[in-house]
């Protein structure tokens, strides 16, 4: 009988053929360690690379073509920003990239920016291992994967969100250049970020505002308001 994951959301995609690749990304020295000694012990699971930094996690990822990215959002700046901005930019860059969020601190707003920006699942560390490479396996399948308590978080913080998307001062900026017909690279030009940055801008607000192309975006975010 095959596994559930720990909370599911969401419908299921075919489970990727051979192992689940993951980069495991940790400030931490030993808990990367930890983590690669338990994930290595199941057979269908197999770490292909660790990160300590935002930079490092780029650049192995871009390097090992992982199934999975298990991210702690505190990394060396201390701050959760730090792992969202990275979460938004992996999942932006990476088509069908999973990223489970693996972190010490649970707030309610931190599991909904998180799952908002491109995670599809969010557990604590104190989460036992079943329940981790259940959720591991979940991600991989394309899966959203909640321990309890994220998913008691997250049912709460949509009960009382507001419906209107939440766009940052950089996306309403590539946003009014939309507006007026700019180009991935003429965006970048414009903003001094590079074409593809400027691209994963474009679709993550496509993605908040629940269109498919730049012209539906234009006219969606001017009838509410945001341009």
């Amino acid at each position: 009988m095959r596994e559930e994951a720990a909370r599911p959301v969401g419908g299921a995609v075919s489970a990727p053929p051979g192992p689940v690749r993951i980069v495991i990304v940790d400030d931490h020295s030993i808990v990367r360690q930890g983590l690669r000694s338990l994930l290595e012990r199941q057979p269908d699971l197999e770490v292909v690379g660790e990160g300590a930094t935002a930079a490092e996690a780029v650049a192995v990822v871009a390097r090992t073509s992982p199934s999975v990215v298990l991210l702690d959002l505190k990394l060396s700046s201390g701050e959760d920003s730090e792992g969202l901005t990275l979460c938004e930019r992996l999942t932006g860059e990476h088509d069908g990239l999973g990223v489970l969020v693996l972190t010490t601190f649970l707030d309610d707003k931190l599991v909904v920016e998180a799952v908002r920006r491109g995670a599809r699942g969010y557990v604590v560390k104190d989460v036992d291992t079943t329940e981790l490479v259940r959720a591991i396996r979940a991600v991989a399948r394309g899966e959203s994967a909640f321990d309890s308590r994220s998913a008691a978080a997250m049912v709460h913080s949509m009960n009382n969100r507001s419906s209107e998307p939440e766009l940052t001062e950089r996306e309403l900026g590539v946003l009014r250049l939309l507006a007026a017909g700019s180009s991935n690279r003429q965006i970048g030009g414009q903003l001094y970020i590079s074409e593809t940055t400027a691209k994963f801008h474009v679709r993550n607000i496509m993605r908040k505002l629940d269109v498919s192309t730049r012209a539906e975006a234009v006219y969606e975010a001017s009838k509410r308001g945001l341009i």
